[in-house]
């Protein structure tokens, strides 16, 4: 797959195969890792006791081995930096590297530039099942419950979503974009119905909170599941990058190469869609970063996902690190729920980009 092809229509729509970079890609994954970096160095200083950059790194490097820093800090610092500083930026780091990750095979898989993380109805699921778990006060599965239920109601919302959309043994993607949507609406319904009607005011409280996710108290124990599942999907589509660029150039060329389809795509939307449910346990509903992600990826390497892939992992963890720095500091000692933040940046990003699309 070369890095330069033409535009080309199918149905009327617009479909834009890999271009080449317009900058050195050897230049920008460095660049990008610098931007985690910092955002990552910001996010564990700041706060309402507030750390030194040098000394969060002295704390770092001294956990990592005690002759590469003296402990000059006091051990209440080192306690806020490596207990409830890190975890929470790490975690950050990982959904948002995995959202954007999950955002730009969406967007090939049903060549729709305006597809996101959401378009399944997988986040809906997993917030009914959180919402039950918080509203009910289940603890069946102890500090688990919660990110199992939202697990399974992912899941669910999954098999849902690919029943409705699978007919005479083929599944489209008007009708799959129409059974997401249809799905996600009444699943929302539901979790919003439930906090409505709860009994109790706390729980009604946290369960919106979560809705419009955040990853307030965050703990080592909730990072290692959804890492892994992240880092194993990453690993995953960019095997498949090249079935990934065959996709943009339209389903008859994909076909006409050897590849199938709809086998391929059913495929990729079962491992998108756990990849999302994992996150979504843990972090809530996060909307727009799978949106946004890919599209300032693809002007900074193009569209070829073995480039774009990688690059759009680093932007979106420094992306949400510094929303979820953004939401614990704009009105501390208040916090605002991360996914507030997110909605205000990618909204309007989201009408341009309708706008533009309109325009040509």
């Amino acid at each position: 797959m070369t890095d330069i092809a033409e535009p080309r229509t199918s149905g009327g729509v617009a479909i834009t195969a890999p271009r080449r970079p317009r900058l050195p890609y050897p230049l920008v994954l460095p660049v990008l890792a610098a931007l985690v970096a910092v955002a990552a160095t910001a996010g564990i200083a700041a706060g309402s006791v507030g750390v030194p950059a040098g000394e969060v790194w002295g704390i770092l490097a001294h956990r990592l081995h005690p002759a590469l820093a003296d402990p000059t800090w006091t051990p209440v610092r080192e306690t806020i930096v490596i207990d409830v500083r890190l975890p929470r930026v790490l975690l950050c780091g990982v959904v948002g590297a995995g959202l954007s990750v999950c955002g730009m095979a969406l967007q090939a898989l049903v060549r729709n530039p305006l597809a996101d993380p959401m378009l399944l109805g997988v986040s809906s699921g997993a917030t009914v099942g959180a919402v039950v778990v918080v509203v009910f006060g289940l603890t069946l599965f102890g500090p688990f419950s919660l990110p199992l239920a939202a697990f399974c109601g992912a899941l669910a919302a999954l098999v849902a979503v690919y029943l409705l959309a699978h007919s005479g043994g083929r599944m489209t993607t008007v009708r799959l974009v129409l059974a997401g949507v249809a799905t996600a609406e009444v699943l929302s319904a539901v979790a919003s119905y439930l906090v409505v009607t709860s009994d109790d005011p706390h729980a009604a409280e946290s369960a919106l909170r979560w809705m419009l996710g955040g990853l307030g108290g965050t703990t080592w124990d909730l990072l290692p599941i959804p890492a892994a599942a992240v880092l194993a999907g990453t690993a995953v589509l960019l095997g498949v990058s090249r079935p990934l660029n065959l996709l943009l150039a339209g389903e008859e060329a994909a076909a006409a190469l050897g590849l199938t389809v709809h086998r391929f795509r059913a495929a990729m939307f079962v491992l998108v869609a756990l990849m999302i449910g994992t996150m979504v346990a843990v972090s809530g509903s996060i909307g727009f970063v799978g949106l946004i992600m890919p599209h300032i990826v693809r002007l900074l390497v193009g569209a070829d996902h073995r480039r774009a892939l990688p690059a759009a992992a680093l932007l979106g963890a420094a992306f949400l690190i510094v929303a979820d720095l953004a939401a614990r500091t704009l009105i501390s000692p208040e916090e605002i729920p991360v996914g507030i933040i997110t909605a205000l940046v990618g909204g309007p990003f989201f009408l341009w980009l309708m706008r533009r699309r309109a325009a040509s």
